[in-house]
């Protein structure tokens, strides 16, 4: 009887295991997309001369305008806060979007953050003030870039090109979020570092079911 029962077991087990995995991609409870296909990135060049893009990469979308040096303590919170925490994930990566002339101020700050992490998932993107602001206003939030072309505020982009976010919830008296704001270390604690986890964790999930259906065939 225990010779079944344990062969039963070693049987079903995996059966279950699989299962459970499956539909876990379906049942996890993903971080809500607020605004579909945000646009493309084709009218910035880049400080390396490659070619950014936001298909099929996890984006942290930021504005850090003119005078970087005054988004200098953001771009540390980030790094440390969520970077730092992610930057091993292979599709996943950061584009900070500024006007044409602070090319040398950006390579500057990427030099800077180089002494602590690898940088090598920090984007930095160049256009007109024109083209920015008609970027920005695509995003569809309620915020707005300061007169420098500059928000402290950054968005999560998925793979597909929309953004992401949390719906309001009045049972819990929470706020929509559109993004995040970057001066404030507790935001990103409390809000941002949950959220990144919440949609990479949805790709691990899909990989997984992936490459399970793959065996299967």
């Amino acid at each position: 009887m225990k010779k079944f029962l344990v062969l039963g077991i070693l049987f079903i087990l995996p059966i279950v295991m699989y299962l459970f995995f499956a539909s876990a991609v379906d049942n996890f409870s993903k971080l809500p997309v607020l605004k579909e296909s945000i646009g493309n990135l084709d009218s910035f060049e880049s400080l390396t001369g490659e070619r950014v893009t936001l298909k099929d990469k996890i984006t942290i979308l930021g504005f850090f305008g003119e005078g970087i040096y005054n988004k200098k303590g953001n771009a540390f919170n980030l790094n440390q806060k969520i970077y730092k925490k992610n930057y091993e994930f292979r599709d996943f990566q950061f584009v900070m979007i500024l006007p044409y002339g602070s090319e040398n101020a950006a390579k500057e700050l990427l030099e800077e953050l180089d002494t602590i992490e690898d940088v090598s998932g920090w984007k930095f993107i160049f256009g007109t003030p024109e083209s920015i602001q008609r970027f920005f206003k695509g995003l569809r939030t309620p915020y707005t870039l300061d007169q420098r072309i500059a928000t402290n505020y950054v968005f999560i982009i998925d793979k597909e090109g929309d953004l992401r976010g949390r719906e309001e919830n009045l049972e819990k008296n929470e706020e929509k979020i559109y993004g995040y704001d970057t001066s404030s270390v507790g935001d990103l604690n409390n809000v941002m570092v949950d959220d990144v986890k919440v949609v990479l964790a949805e790709y691990r999930l899909a990989l997984k079911k992936y490459k399970a259906d793959r065996k299967e065939k």
